[in-house]
């Protein structure tokens, strides 16, 4: 069983609740990707709605932070990073905090509005940021970057 955050990130506490529950996956979407808040926010009617969901925009755990909060409680714990990454370089960062894999979709469905060769470069562009960040840090696989040789840029 997978648990995914969708916006706001897991915190300490929820992570060793989600432990106890018996989840084999965390998916951390944290603060930086699609904010359901914002959502809500232009789907309002109202004014004082407006307002409201417009106060937490900023509001939530970022992606990285989350992944450390899983690497604190539950180092074993695979996780998927998501919320805020776009590129290459932002999923090499979060396999370097920790992170099994990284996911996006922003980027993806605004290339595929274009074309389907924008959405195919796009994943060709993805691929060779993730190798130069393993070229960069001597890692010669996915599980040696998890190792955590990426944590400055």
């Amino acid at each position: 069983m997978i648990a995914k955050e969708v916006g706001w990130g897991f915190s300490k506490p929820d992570i060793a609740l989600l432990v106890q529950a018996g989840i084999s996956a965390i998916d951390i979407a944290g603060a930086g990707g699609t904010s359901w808040s914002q959502v809500e926010k232009y789907r309002t009617e109202t004014d004082s709605s407006y307002k409201l969901a417009d106060a937490f925009k900023d509001w939530g755990i970022p992606t990285a932070e989350g992944i450390q909060n899983v690497v604190d409680i539950a180092p074993k714990m695979k996780i998927i990073a998501s919320g805020g990454l776009r590129s290459g370089v932002d999923i090499a960062k979060c396999i370097a905090l920790g992170a099994s894999v990284g996911g996006m979709a922003g980027p993806f469905l605004k290339a595929a509005a274009k074309s389907a060769d924008e959405a195919i470069n796009l994943v060709n562009l993805i691929k060779t940021e993730i190798n130069i960040c393993m070229f960069a840090t001597g890692s010669k696989s996915i599980a040696e970057l998890r190792q955590g040789k990426l944590t400055k840029a």
